[in-house]
């Protein structure tokens, strides 16, 4: 199992989020996620975000937690991404989204794309980006329905082997998942329940069987919401370090590894109580 933080890129608080990143890889977390909303005008561009924070740390590993694939074309981001792992020591890895609030998304320029082709265009961008990193030097010819390259010459490879994990839970994407991907990122425990996120995890691994695929290959992160507090429990992942321990223990045994906290209030109280969290789960 590995667990992270989902700090929220705010650019007031740029302070206090690369404050508690520090503190997430003070406190031994392994990841931090973080979110990809380009148009949000508070936000912080997650693509300059995670060099300067990389660079501010030794060890944590980052992710885009996802990138927005509409307004980042494959072949920049397969650059972009190797770039950064390159830079940062093999620390990086790549979450990918169709991308969220489409008219927003259309605002800053990015195309008008139907759900089906959303995903469609994901599906298409992952061949790319394997073949951006998978073939350095050479020079990539594609002609797709959504992308075209000319006879671009890839690289830098990257550090390490990065590992291409995709959120989504609709059918269409967890097929690109169970055939492509080598992670799913669930929707989270804001937006399932636990009996919600067990319905999807069947309808993956059910696509996986489809596509002659072990199920068990695939990774399954979810971001995990919530407060862990000093009283008693009064909801799912509202209560204290034994509830949240017994939570995450039901979905680890439900096939989930890699656990990224999103907590009701970013504290450095709660990335605290997460790492106590974390700690018991490891058993340490």
């Amino acid at each position: 199992m590995e667990f992270g933080v989902f700090p929220v890129p705010i650019a007031a608080e740029h302070a206090d989020l690369l404050r508690q990143v520090q503190l997430a890889e003070h406190l031994g977390l392994d990841l931090v996620g973080v979110q990809d909303h380009p148009y949000q005008r508070r936000y912080l561009d997650t693509f300059t975000l995670l060099p300067w924070l990389a660079a501010r740390t030794d060890r944590i590993r980052f992710f885009p937690d996802v990138a927005h694939m509409p307004l980042r074309p494959p072949a920049m981001l397969a650059k972009a991404i190797a770039s950064l792992d390159v830079l940062s020591g093999g620390r990086i890895e790549l979450g990918l989204g169709a991308g969220a609030y489409p008219e927003a998304s259309q605002a800053m320029g990015a195309p008008v794309r139907q759900p089906r082709e959303s995903v469609a265009a994901v599906e298409e961008a992952i061949s790319i980006i394997r073949r951006f990193w998978e073939s350095p030097r050479q020079a990539i010819h594609h002609r797709g329905r959504h992308f075209e390259l000319g006879g671009v010459k890839a690289g830098p490879p990257p550090a390490h082997d990065i590992g291409i994990w995709v959120g989504g839970d609709g059918p269409r994407m967890l097929r690109v998942v169970a055939s492509m991907a080598d992670g799913w990122i669930s929707p989270g425990t804001r937006h399932l329940t636990f009996g919600g996120l067990l319905a999807k995890r069947d309808e993956l691994d059910r696509y996986a069987a489809d596509a002659d695929r072990d199920p068990a290959t695939i990774r399954r992160l979810t971001d995990v919401s919530g407060t862990i507090t000093d009283g008693p429990t009064s909801s799912w992942l509202h209560g204290p370090v034994d509830h949240w321990v017994d939570e995450l223990k039901a979905l680890a045994a439900a096939g989930f590894d890699t656990f990224i906290f999103w907590p009701d209030e970013a504290t450095d109280e709660q990335i605290h109580a997460f790492a106590e969290v974390a700690g018991q789960l490891r058993g340490g």
